[in-house]
């Protein structure tokens, strides 16, 4: 299975409500540092998965997408009952979604 293949089978598993990061998914494809090649998958493959559970490691809606804007992704975490503030983060304590991942 390749990378792409690979990140869209674990964004499917984020359970609604939870959020990760680009890092972890990278991590998780077997590409750690990956997390920019991670974005470029949900970006070209965004109906393929639930790309907006995605966020950055800091908890902050960071896609500069005019397709896919903040705002939007904001909304579909907040139809989820993720909070999400004024200022686009999401507290990762609360609402993230870390399987084990080995980082090395």
């Amino acid at each position: 299975m390749n990378f792409k293949d690979k990140v869209l089978e674990i964004v499917q598993k984020i359970p609604y409500g939870k959020v990760t990061t680009y890092g972890t998914i990278a991590a998780l494809a077997g590409l750690p540092r990956g997390g920019r090649f991670v974005g470029g998958v949900l970006h070209f493959n965004i109906d393929d998965a639930p790309w907006h559970r995605v966020i950055n490691r800091h908890g902050f809606i960071s896609t500069k997408c005019l397709d896919h804007p903040k705002s939007l992704q904001k909304a579909l975490l907040e139809q989820e009952g993720i909070e999400v503030s004024r200022d686009f983060m999401v507290n990762l304590d609360r609402y993230g979604w870390f399987p084990y991942v080995d980082y090395s």
